[in-house]
């Protein structure tokens, strides 16, 4: 009898051990480098997803650094897509930033949450080039920039313009341009000779820069 109910207890506990076992293979991993990728203050939270499963959904939560309770993000809730905008709250230069994603696969099983880097806008955000465009006339070469509105709106106070001018020999000038200038002539120049221009934008505090824009070449009349 003893050995019986040994059986027993050997089995039920065999099967408890298998029932963790499975239980614990299709638990979720969670969503892998989670991070802000931020452009131009254009905020947006990226992360890779565990596993390749259409079914999986996302719930993302944000909050201020030092605050104490997380936040839904309304919109981001339940996705299925790899990323969520969180420009419009997370646009104050003044605060730092986290959030969080997790998974869900069919409402039933939930990854852990996987947490963001700490981020603020104005540090972390980077700057795209400018746009550059050039109209010859006969007093020079006419030059305009245009910056995305947002990076406007939120530096045009310390928000500054390299125009880089390359001559033939490639021998370059380099002037300067505010943001709220509409243009800037570029005379005293050779007549019928080919020049190309460039553009970058650079911010003086925190200091950083874009990438000079596209090389455009004119020739002046």
């Amino acid at each position: 009898m003893n050995t019986v109910i040994g059986l027993l207890h050997g089995a039920l506990l065999l099967l408890l051990l298998c029932h963790l076992s499975i239980t614990t293979s299709v638990m979720l991993a969670p969503p892998a480098q989670v991070r802000f990728d931020s452009v131009d203050y254009m905020n947006i939270l990226r992360w890779t997803p565990s596993a390749s499963n259409m079914s999986l959904r996302y719930y993302i939560q944000w909050k201020i650094y030092g605050e104490p309770q997380w936040l839904d993000v309304s919109g981001c809730q339940g996705i299925k897509k790899h990323q969520c905008d969180l420009t419009g709250l997370t646009s104050d230069p003044t605060e730092w930033y986290y959030a969080r994603v997790h998974a869900d696969y069919l409402s039933s099983t939930k990854s852990a949450w996987t947490l963001s880097p700490r981020f603020n806008p104005r540090w972390d955000t980077k700057i795209s080039s400018p746009v550059l465009r050039l109209n010859v006339t006969e007093h020079g070469i006419v030059v305009r920039v245009k910056s995305p509105r947002l990076l406007v709106r939120k530096m045009h106070n310390s928000l500054l313009y390299k125009i880089y001018l390359i001559h033939t020999s490639g021998e370059e000038e380099v002037f300067e341009m505010d943001c709220c200038s509409k243009k800037l002539t570029l005379q005293e120049l050779s007549h019928k000779t080919k020049y190309c221009l460039q553009a970058q934008t650079t911010i003086s505090f925190p200091p950083k820069s874009s990438t000079r824009s596209t090389q455009e070449c004119v020739t002046t009349l």
